[in-house]
């Protein structure tokens, strides 16, 4: 640590003095979960404390909130096998809400509420979507809508407080973008739904936060144009040449930024969803050729959000990137590998200082859109899987995690360091292969396939000094790569089981968390060298050995 603790003046970087620009924890700001019923699984609860605990997770987002299986909104009285018996009127009630609700906040954290599904007893269409039947729809009665939201509300500022709640963020719905999918209505019907839902969170308190439209990928052509999707132009784009050279946009921002301007109402945020790709769901089947884009797309699509906003008549929203992945399927080998790791630790550290948060999609493997997981790696999004096994992108966030709010260096290679709080100087490096050029990590249907990006890359010699630190501190290095932390791996040489014993979960989850660690010293004159020779697909940090350290270290072994 520097000598002042609170001090830049000592420090040299490679020499020079150093950078002091922010550094927005983005990737634990928020995180994602597939729907509000998961919540009430104890393995759920316990995958969400680590992630609290461990990668500094702050606030999570589900679907489902209003879903049947929450049993919110009631318009019989149910029980028996005697067709249930209608109430006079409908009923709202929380007590499975208010389960997951307090574990969030005993957890350590906050929900960030999707408000939606409809309620069948609301919905003009129902079992649109996943084997649970969501019901994606606009409300048959818009008052019916705004009291469920409206009394949804004031029950939590009743049992949590104002103050509390005004900390959260509101957002309306989910990929409504994608008809007739997580919406059944028009473009205009998601707006009238936003325009109620907006005025009825004001109406109960002023400074609560609300935003939208939540929809989902960026595209180069006028598929979202109109009030419904347009599939014969997503065809026309698949037959581009080049696709990064298109014309890539965010889809109904620019829309509900003037529905709202010209209506007076609230537009506390921005929301939309940036999968490096053009489409949203699995891309596979769908007899469109899927575009998968180049490595730093995430970064390009946020400054033009960053811009767009500027310029916009809500120029101080926030923006939250309230989804986001290597790929939006669920059912990509990728996610389960080293490779996803070093990507997103890429995309974060250059996304950092463009928004309020970006939402990893999602922190755990239990996620039932497409029913649970086929085999223990499977795909899924989550930084664990379904057994709790930290995948790769687990360290990496955890390493992310542990990096100060200051950057002092920032390069291709990583970025240096130091807390406000107390000086503490920390690193994080990777080695994104140069031989990929432009390519992201592409979505794989097989685990074998993955391993075909093994081949490509060399190794990468990271070098730093850093002069004015306490001599005789130590700092950790701790290496994710090939042969450290590779869970996956692992299962793919025991055979690939579909089903573990729990000597195999034991055994994998020893792999998981079996990095290469090391320790180096700040030297006399204080000057720490850092001087790693980083495989290929690699990700390192570089922290100070304190309590806190050792103790993070532990919790994630």
């Amino acid at each position: 640590m520097p000598h002042d603790a609170h001090a830049l003046d000592a420090l040299r970087v490679d020499g020079a003095p150093p950078t002091d620009a922010p550094l927005h924890h983005v990737w634990n700001r928020c995180v994602g979960a597939g729907r509000a019923n998961e919540a009430l699984r104890a393995d759920w609860q316990a995958h969400f404390r680590e992630a609290v605990d461990v990668l500094g997770v702050r606030s999570v987002r589900f679907h489902g909130l209003f879903h049947d299986d929450m049993f919110v909104y009631r318009a019989t009285y149910g029980g028996g096998f005697a067709p249930p018996e209608a109430l006079p009127e409908p009923m709202i009630t929380f007590s499975y809400v208010d389960m997951v609700f307090d574990a969030i906040l005993d957890a350590g954290a906050r929900p960030f509420v999707e408000l939606g599904f409809m309620p069948r007893d609301l919905a003009t269409q129902t079992e649109t979507l996943f084997w649970w039947k969501a019901h994606c729809s606009p409300p048959t009665d818009m008052a019916e809508w705004v009291r469920l939201v409206s009394e949804t509300v004031r029950h939590w500022i009743e049992r949590y407080g104002l103050d509390e709640v005004r900390q959260w963020r509101f957002e309306v719905w989910n990929e409504p973008n994608l008809v007739p999918h997580f919406w059944t209505g028009t473009r205009t019907e998601y707006f009238e739904l936003y325009e109620a839902t907006a005025r009825a969170l004001k109406a109960i308190d002023p400074q609560l936060q609300v935003g939208g439209p939540s929809t989902s990928v960026f595209v180069p052509d006028a598929r979202y144009a109109g009030e419904t999707y347009d599939r014969a132009a997503e065809f026309a784009t698949g037959q581009a040449p080049d696709p990064d050279a298109l014309d890539w946009q965010p889809v109904w921002v620019r829309e509900l930024i003037d529905w709202c301007a010209e209506r007076d109402l609230p537009l506390d945020f921005l929301s939309t969803h940036l999968y490096p790709t053009d489409y949203a769901a699995d891309g596979t089947g769908s007899g469109v050729t899927a575009i998968h884009r180049h490595v730093d797309a995430t970064a390009q699509d946020l400054r033009l959000m960053r811009e767009l906003i500027a310029a916009s008549p809500y120029p101080d929203a926030e923006l939250h990137i309230t989804e986001w992945s290597s790929s939006p399927s669920s059912r990509d080998r990728t996610h389960d590998t080293l490779f996803a790791a070093t990507y997103v630790t890429r995309a974060f550290l250059k996304g950092a200082a463009l928004a309020d948060s970006i939402s990893y999609w999602t922190f755990t493997d239990i996620f039932e859109e497409g029913g649970a997981g086929l085999g223990p790696f499977h795909g899924g999004f989550g930084f664990v899987n379904e057994q709790g096994i930290h995948k790769p992108t687990f360290h990496a966030v955890a390493m992310l995690n542990r990096l100060g709010d200051r950057v002092v260096h920032q390069d291709e290679q990583g970025v240096i360091t130091r807390s406000s709080d107390d000086g503490r100087v920390s690193a994080v490096f990777l080695n994104y292969p140069a031989e990929m050029g432009t390519r992201g990590v592409e979505q794989h249907d097989s685990y074998a396939a993955t391993r075909a990006y093994r081949k490509i890359g060399t190794a990468r010699r990271v070098r730093h000094t850093i002069a004015g630190l306490e001599p005789g501190t130590v700092f950790q290095v701790e290496q994710l790569d090939w042969e450290h932390g590779n869970a996956a791996e692992a299962w793919h040489q025991m055979g690939e089981p579909l089903n573990l014993t729990r000597a195999q979960t034991a055994a994998l989850k020893a792999v998981a968390d079996d990095l290469r660690r090391w320790t180096i010293t700040v030297r006399e004159s204080g000057v720490l060298e850092i001087d790693l020779d980083l495989p290929a697909w690699a990700v390192a940090s570089v922290v100070p050995v304190t309590p806190a350290t050792v103790a993070g270290a532990a919790a994630a072994r």
